[in-house]
Order: structure tokens, then C-alpha cells, then sequence
């Protein structure tokens, strides 16, 4: 709420999996609420009070609907903000960032920038996006001073679909500035969202801070995958040792191996650090470059186990894969490394089948046929292959019915059972 007790108006440019949970939560601390999406479909499914994001069910969203959001796609909806956050997404092309949406979205919006006003980038990128890329687009279009005129920071998402208890309101939320009264700005603006804030330095300090835990992350799971592909030839059950690391109170972070990474942020986030490195400095972040290698790799290395697993090559066999999304629990399938799985075991000339409880059909690929999981298809399938371990499977009922599985997640015991 404003000083006055009335509603202020924020924009949430952005409906994606970082833009509608904020957008609902903000609604829900008593902002009147604009969100702006430029894909169509999406807007019609949330006027019609349905939700393409796990973390925001249907009830919640009509509920926010009903008090203060509202969707568009008219940038005509964001006249007479107060806070701006643009929460577009930043893909990589051909290895760098592509930063056409947000460039896009600052544009779209700068008309509407006055006096007074605070804008936030939330969108993973470089150190300097903010004040190299964003201020001097709004700064020109609108004729106003960041800083002096209107408030300007960044403040990275830290929202992890699909955990349940780790959310967007009790999340601590790193809040940066490019001066103090625009720090002030965005800590007040969260501050009514959320539980806690992490006020930083600068945007560049908050911009590497995001880059820096997902670093962190593929650099972790890149070393245990590594350890995976060795300890199985040395006999050692890789999970089992990391599990009696995670004993040792200090020193030691528990991450275990899998087929690969996926999802916005871990296959992407540390080559935009590494690439504003090797672009500024001509230095390779080595770190970054090895840990790619090693969980690009991954897909590959699943393949030529489950071939092992089969006895054969894959041609002709019958192939069910449990999970495409790339992470428990959601059914976001972008840079799914079980995607990739699927692929490459089509290219071999597999007949390759999935359940995916979560994912939207549309999103999956045209080559898998997708099936319940049922005794029948257990039973037909020459090899089950555990990609993504979704709480919803029933292993029980894998392990009494299919004749061979490769486990890529360490849910299913018994003879017929290979893992990774």
C-alpha cells in the first residue's frame, strides 16, 4: 500500500514462471496489478482463470483475478505505474545473451515512465545489463534521469518450481540500486511481498550474485555426475557415498547425479558470467566451460547405459521413458536433458514411449508417444528408463512389472535395476 493507504499500481511485464508468481503475490499485498504478456494464449487462459504455472493454482489466481490483477497484452495497461518489474526471458543465441526482450519490454514501457516511478529488472543476465542496457534505453526514450528522475534496480529471481516449501514470499530477495533511493525504492516494493530482502551494492553485485548460485550448482552437479561415471567401474554406489558425505556437519553440500541439467537457468545462467568474462577480459572461466561439457555430455552417457541395460543397440526396441520435464515435481521441459534422452534414442532407432503427468502436450516432442503408466506398457517395454523423478510415479509398481529399468535418480531397488 502507498503512504495514502490506496493501492499502487505495479506492472509486471513477463507472465512466465518468475512473472506470474510475483504478479499474484503482489496482488495479493494490496497492489492493483498490471501483467503484460505479449503471447495471446496466455492471456486467455488467465482471464479465464487458468494457470500454466504449478506454483500459482487455479483458485489462487482467480482469487488474485477477482481483487487486484489484471492481464493484457496492451502496453496501453501500464500507464501511471509506480514499480515496473520486467521479468522477460534472456535466451542464449549461438553462445551469448540475447537481450531482445528485455530491450524490447524497456521500450514498450519507457512512454509511460514519469516522475517518481521505480523500475526493476528481474530477468538473469550479465553484470552491467541494468546500467549498461536498460538505464540508457529508458533514460532516452522518456528524457528522465535514473536516480535523479525516476528509480531503477535489479533484483534476480530465485523462484525454484515445484518446491513446495521454499517459495517466492519466504525466499530472502537480493534487492539492488543504482542509487540509494533506488534501493530504498525496491526494498519498500518487496519488502510488502516478502518476508525478507538482501539489500547489495550495485546491480552489477545482485546481477553476478544470481549468476553466481547457479554456478555453483552446475559446477556441483557436474562434479558428481563426473564422480557417477567413475565410481560405477571402481564398484562404488556413487549415491550412497554422497549420502555418507552429507553426514559430515561442515565443509560439504550434498548433490547428487543425474541425466544432465535443464530448465532457464542452470545450462544457461553461468555462460552468460563466462561470457562477459572471456567478452571483457579475455579470460575463460574454466570452471564454467568444463562443467558444460560434463552435463551436455550427460544425455549421451545415459544412452550408452541403457544400451548396456538392453544387451543390444537401441534400433527396434521399445523404449518407456519415466519423466520429460527436466526437474520432480513440474512440467517445465525446456532444456530437458530427458528430452535429449528421448532424442537421441529416436535418432538410434528406438520406439521411444514417455509418461509425463506435467508437461503441456504441446511442449513435447513429436517423435515420443505419450502413455499412462500401466502394467501393460511396463511389461511391453524392453527397458523403463527413470529420467525425471516426479513424486506421482508409482515405483513400486515399476519394480514388480518392467523387465529392466535404468535409473537415472535412484528411486527403484531390485535385480532387474541398473543405476546410473
Amino acid at each position: 500500500m502507498g503512504p495514502t493507504g490506496a493501492p499502487r499500481h505495479v506492472v509486471v511485464i513477463g507472465l512466465g514462471y518468475v512473472g506470474l508468481p510475483l504478479a499474484v503475490a503482489a496482488a495479493e499485498a494490496g497492489f492493483r496489478v498490471t501483467g503484460l504478456d505479449t503471447d495471446d494464449q496466455r492471456i486467455k487462459r488467465l482471464t479465464a482463470g487458468g494457470s500454466y504455472v504449478e506454483d500459482i493454482p487455479d483458485a489462487r489466481l482467480r482469487a488474485a483475478l477477482d481483487t487486484g490483477l489484471t492481464v493484457t497484452h496492451d502496453y496501453a495497461g501500464t500507464a501511471g505505474f509506480d514499480v515496473c518489474v520486467i521479468a522477460v526471458p534472456t535466451p542464449l543465441r549461438d553462445g551469448a545473451p540475447d537481450l531482445s526482450y528485455v530491450e524490447s519490454a524497456a521500450c514498450s514501457v519507457t512512454p509511460h515512465l514519469r516522475p517518481g516511478a521505480t523500475v526493476v529488472l528481474e530477468s538473469t543476465s550479465y553484470p552491467g545489463t541494468t546500467e549498461d542496457v536498460l538505464r540508457p534505453i529508458l533514460e532516452h526514450g522518456s528524457g528522465l534521469r535514473a536516480g535523479r528522475d525516476f528509480r531503477l534496480g535489479y533484483s534476480p529471481e530465485r523462484i525454484d518450481p515445484g518446491n513446495a516449501h521454499w517459495r517466492l514470499e519466504n525466499t530472502p530477495k537480493v534487492v539492488s540500486g543504482v542509487d540509494a533511493e533506488s534501493l530504498a525504492a525496491l526494498e519498500d516494493f518487496y519488502g510488502r511481498i516478502v518476508d525478507r530482502t538482501v539489500p547489495v551494492s550495485s546491480p552489477r553485485t545482485a546481477e553476478l550474485t544470481k549468476l553466481l548460485e547457479n554456478t555453483f550448482r552446475q559446477v556441483n552437479i557436474a562434479l558428481v555426475n563426473e564422480l557417477a561415471m567413475c565410481a560405477r567401474p571402481l564398484g562404488v554406489d556413487i549415491r550412497e557415498a554422497v549420502a555418507a558425505a552429507a553426514t559430515k556437519p561442515f565443509g560439504f553440500m550434498p548433490f547428487l547425479p543425474g541425466p544432465g541439467v535443464g530448465g532457464h537457468c542452470l545450462p544457461v545462467d553461468p555462460t552468460y558470467l563466462a561470457w562477459q568474462v572471456r567478452r571483457t577480459l579475455s579470460h575463460d572461466v574454466r570452471f564454467i566451460s568444463l562443467a558444460n561439457e560434463i552435463n551436455t555430455h550427460m544425455p549421451r552417457y545415459v544412452v550408452q547405459r541403457v544400451t548396456e541395460t538392453l544387451g543390444r543397440e537401441p534400433a527396434g526396441a521399445r523404449v518407456l521413458l519415466l519423466g520429460l520435464a527436466y526437474k520432480k515435481n513440474t512440467g517445465d521441459v525446456r532444456e530437458s536433458p530427458a528430452v535429449e534422452v528421448a532424442r537421441l534414442l529416436h535418432e538410434a532407432g528406438a520406439r521411444v514411449r514417455a509418461v509425463e503427468p506435467f508437461a503441456d502436450p504441446v511442449h513435447l516432442p513429436a517423435h515420443v508417444l505419450c502413455v499412462d503408466l500401466t502394467e501393460e506398457e511396463l511389461r511391453d517395454a524392453d527397458v523403463v528408463v527413470v529420467t525425471t523423478d516426479h513424486d506421482a510415479f508409482d515405483y513400486a509398481l515399476v519394480e514388480r512389472h518392467a523387465r529392466r529399468v535404468f535409473d537415472t535418480r535412484g528411486r527403484c531397488r531390485g535385480e532387474a535395476v541398473a543405476q546410473l
